[in-house]
């Protein structure tokens, strides 16, 4: 039960528990059309190598066996259409967000692929899942874990829902390590996507939380250790392109 005065952070503000997924909601309700896109310029295409390097991490079966994906915050289905990409036939993929708009984005990209009878997209909210336990083969999670108001009911939702065997992967900005980079990257964050938000998307303000919110986000070995809390075994994680980037991986066993 949360306190009436409990807060969070909604990128630098402090905000109450309460508030913060609708706030979150209006900065994906307001960006769905061009997410991708954007993703791309802010980026610089990079976007695209973390997440084959998350779905290679994945290795889903190329079998006919059967293998149930869930991707969480997955709206537009852009991990999802990956990684059907790179498995066989038994393979489907449940894509959760709580995001209608980015659902909607979706759902339509997947009948133009014609992968709509392999990627399936559901409303749901990833701190309390509307799935059985242990129904899952995996769990993904891509620059969406950040947003969450509460990330550890998160966590324990993603370890209740895996089936015993079955592997977390998560892929979230992280902390720049290179001397150097982490002020040009800070520059590049703060004077570059904001505005460039507004150009492409007519929302700022939306990015302006969004490149806060990376600021505010854990240290890989302390959300390395929340993985844990959650009863994960064998947690680790990978810096990717300097600390721009880390891939969080956990087992349940």
């Amino acid at each position: 039960m949360d306190r009436p005065d409990q807060t969070t952070h909604f990128g630098y503000r402090d905000v109450p528990l309460g508030d913060k997924q609708t706030l979150v909601n209006d900065v994906f309700h307001s960006v769905a059309s061009r997410y991708d896109l954007m993703n791309d310029l802010m980026s610089v295409g990079l976007h695209r190598v973390w997440k084959d390097i998350m779905i290679n991490a994945l290795n889903p079966p190329k079998g006919d066996a059967p293998f149930a994906l869930l991707d969480v915050a997955g709206g537009t289905g852009d991990i999802a259409f990956r990684a059907a990409g790179a498995a066989g036939a038994g393979f489907h993929a449940t894509v959760c967000d709580i995001n209608t708009d980015m659902l909607e984005v979706g759902r339509n990209r997947a009948l133009t692929r014609h992968l709509d009878q392999q990627v399936s997209f559901v409303e749901g909210n990833a701190e309390a899942l509307a799935f059985p336990a242990r129904s899952f083969d995996a769990y993904t999670i891509a620059f969406g874990i950040r947003n969450v108001p509460r990330i550890d009911a998160a966590l324990r939702e993603a370890y209740r829902v895996l089936r015993p065997g079955s592997r977390f992967l998560c892929l979230e900005f992280s902390t720049v390590d290179v001397p150097g980079l982490d002020r040009l990257y800070d520059l590049f964050s703060f004077k570059v996507i904001p505005p460039l938000g507004r150009a492409v998307t007519g929302d700022a303000e939306s990015y302006q939380y969004l490149v806060e919110s990376i600021r505010k986000f854990p240290r890989p070995s302390v959300f390395a250790e929340m993985i844990r809390d959650a009863g994960f075994s064998r947690v680790k994680w990978e810096s990717l392109s300097g600390g721009i980037v880390a891939l969080h991986s956990g087992w349940r066993l």
